[in-house]
């Protein structure tokens, strides 16, 4: 029978791998599945378009706590081989808080200005499919890290 301490030890040395999931994978539901949903099924577009710009903020928060997670997670480690594997996952992790934070502060607040819509849709379309490979490429890096 493995002790609790055994249990807790392993949870915790997975977390940065349970992090990058939930990271990538909101991502992947809120982008891909949730918001075209609602401009399909809500009546009226700006109905549909202001939900999306409320669960696109809470998206770039919860980014910025995994990313901030995964690196301060990043410091501590101390096994040779997964820090090696580790620094590659950073610069993934900086990258996609930085995306998510140019999406949040200079990108949103021109499309829900409707300020040449077509063009800061498409930025931000393209920032946030950038920042999902971001999400991916961490979590990858961390999974093959997890098999050392």
């Amino acid at each position: 029978m493995k002790s609790w301490r055994s249990v807790t030890s392993k949870l915790i040395s997975r977390m940065p791998l349970w992090l990058a999931a939930l990271w990538w994978g909101s991502l992947s539901t809120i982008g891909f599945l949730v918001v075209p949903l609602l401009f399909k099924y809500l009546p009226i577009p700006a109905i549909a378009g202001g939900m999306a710009a409320k669960l696109f903020t809470a998206q770039t928060w919860l980014s910025c706590v995994c990313g901030l997670l995964l690196l301060l997670q990043s410091r501590s480690n101390s096994a040779p081989a997964p820090v090696a594997v580790a620094q590659k996952a950073i610069v993934f992790i900086a990258s996609g808080m930085l995306l998510a934070l140019l999406s949040e502060f200079a990108v949103a607040p021109r499309i829900v200005a409707r300020e040449n819509l077509p063009l800061w849709h498409s930025v931000g379309s393209l920032m946030y499919v950038l920042q999902w490979l971001c999400a991916a490429l961490t979590f990858s890096t961390l999974t093959l890290r997890d098999k050392h």
